[in-house]
């Protein structure tokens, strides 16, 4: 009976290292994105803002790049690293603090 109470444990001690260690690899990866998005509409925007999905789609990491007056939407495909934009929308959005 001992040693599957020792595998239990092992088991999750190991699922939260593994949570810590996603956790930092996530906040790494919406830096990626806010970072190329931001290169991306350099030539749009002098002053943006960045508000990235913290996850993203399965293949793609997506974002919002928006000024005072109007907001680009950007992909980032998370194989390629290859970035893609849209046009300008009459529209701004700003980050929440949580």
């Amino acid at each position: 009976m001992l040693k599957p109470l020792a595998l239990i444990a092992l088991t999750l001690a190991g699922i939260g290292g593994a949570a810590a260690a996603s956790g930092d690899a996530w906040e790494e990866f919406a830096a990626e994105v806010e970072e190329a998005c931001l290169a991306a509409t350099a030539d749009y925007f002098t002053d943006a803002s960045v508000v990235v999905d913290p996850f993203g789609s399965e293949s793609f990491g997506l974002a919002i790049v928006s000024s005072d007056t109007a907001s680009i939407v950007c992909v980032f495909d998370k194989e390629t690293k290859a970035v893609e934009i849209g046009g300008e929308l009459p529209v701004t959005v700003t980050a929440t603090e949580e």
